[in-house]
């Protein structure tokens, strides 16, 4: 069989079906800016996105779930997410959670709700859901803290996991056995055959595990009826927002390039690709599509958990940056691992994600140290390596070369400028910029919106 194709049927090829609007090959529609971590986790994205999110049409959740913590302080009021997008405080905007996050449906509206009476208004009607996404279910929490309780017995160490169920969410994903929230709104009777099956597997390999089935699908049942006006398929609205009026779309994404499942300090990390290839797949979103990549960074460095941490400070450094920077997790409550900022990683998340520009955070916490480091290259047996290891052993046993700076001494939590930060602090971020090679947008002296310091 034989086919033709003329320059007719590509033009006509050129137009999209869903709108037909008439487009030319070139115009790829609107572009979405992503937000980042670039180290462990807990820099800040929060902040960031909220600062963005204050102009965006529509912010997204790509990825991960309710083990996500973000942290957005309004009018001197402090409000914490995990699955909701932080873009819901801007009450002109639509937030989306794509169909790659993994959704836990009471930690959902216990969030909506518990951030209602802080002052958030109107959250359900600004709310979108993929249908596509996978649900977490209460038996994948209680599976999760088992297995942590396995590898300690067996191993010796566990992982560290908020014990939210993602773990064994996203292996119900990637098993096929998964359950979506297009299947919850579906036909209820085989959902709740799925659902029974999905329990009696996870029994098999758990004995211990309990879980009252029939009071379960009940609460899920009338989850369901809340949640229903929400849901959208995904895809389209996606490809309606990039291809209808010009928008400003904002995509938030959570945890970070080291807790990545294929790029990060594996096996310590999450179940999910939290670097720019997941706001692909999390949202439907084609390559062509991405615009700006922001990486947001401490200006020193911490972890959650356990894993290899090659500048951490286990002394009065460490507990003063502990201390100052309030580094506690906003999902766990556990205490963060502190440490002098590493650029090597900060390097190795920009060559995964092509960062555009960085959001250097909590500058100020620095403001009382004599003298400040920054590592800037990884020895093994005494020669430097070019790239980050990918075998933890190895992470455990790399000397770090540091640059020393000296501190600057001075309060800069009123900065809102760049000339009103003192030369030396300047001296620190230009260092920085230079370094890993991508110019720093903005500097964080503090907790609330207008902190951030825009230096283009």
């Amino acid at each position: 069989m034989s086919l033709t194709w003329s320059a007719k049927d590509h033009k006509n090829m050129s137009q999209p079906a869903a709108t037909g609007q008439k487009r030319s090959r070139n115009d790829t529609g609107n572009k979405v800016t992503v937000v980042l971590g670039a180290q462990w986790g807990d820099e800040g994205k929060g902040k960031v996105v909220d600062l963005l999110a204050t102009e965006a049409d529509v912010v997204c959740r790509c990825q991960g779930g309710n083990n996500a913590g973000h942290t957005v302080v309004v009018d001197g009021k402090e409000y914490d997410f995990h699955l909701l997008p932080s873009g819901i405080i801007n009450s002109k905007s639509i937030s989306l959670i794509g169909n790659g996050v993994v959704i836990h449906l009471p930690g959902l509206f216990e969030e909506g709700d518990k951030n209602e009476k802080k002052g958030l208004k109107g959250w359900e009607k600004r709310l979108i859901v993929s249908d596509r996404a996978h649900l977490v279910f209460d038996f994948h929490q209680v599976v999760d803290g088992l297995q942590e309780t396995e590898r300690q017995a067996q191993e010796g160490k566990n992982i560290g996991t908020t014990k939210k169920g993602i773990g064994p969410a996203y292996s119900s994903k990637a098993a096929r056995t998964g359950l979506r929230v297009c299947d919850l709104l579906g036909d209820f009777k085989d959902f709740s055959m799925r659902f029974k099956n999905l329990v009696r597997q996870y029994q098999s390999m758990y004995p211990a595990l309990t879980v009252d089935v029939e009071d379960q699908l009940k609460k899920l049942k009338e989850y369901s009826e809340r949640l229903r006006p929400m849901v959208r398929d995904g895809v389209y609205y996606m490809y309606e927002a990039l291809h209808g009026s010009p928008k400003k779309i904002l995509v938030e994404g959570a945890n970070a390039a080291l807790l990545d499942i294929d790029f990060g300090t594996y096996p310590f990390v999450t179940s999910s690709n939290c670097t720019v290839g997941g706001a692909c797949t999390g949202l439907g979103i084609p390559p062509l599509n991405i615009g700006d990549v922001f990486g947001v960074s401490k200006a020193y460095t911490t972890r959650v958990g356990i894993g290899a941490f090659p500048t951490e400070q286990l002394n009065a450094v460490g507990e003063l940056l502990q201390t100052r920077g309030h580094e506690v997790g906003v999902t766990t409550g556990r205490k963060r691992r502190c440490g002098w900022l590493d650029l090597v990683i900060v390097r190795y998340a920009h060559m995964i994600n092509g960062f555009t520009g960085i959001a250097l955070t909590k500058l100020d916490i620095l403001d009382v140290v004599d003298e400040i480091k920054v590592g800037v290259a990884y020895k093994v047996n005494g020669k430097r390596i070019p790239h980050f290891p990918a075998n933890m052993d190895v992470l455990h046993k790399v000397e770090v070369e540091y640059e020393t700076f000296p501190g600057w001494k001075t309060d800069t939590s009123a900065a809102r400028k760049w000339n009103d930060l003192p030369a030396k602090a300047q001296n620190y971020i230009h260092f920085i910029e230079n370094h890993i090679g991508v110019p720093i947008k903005w500097v964080g002296v503090g907790k609330s919106r207008e902190c951030m310091i825009q230096m283009f």
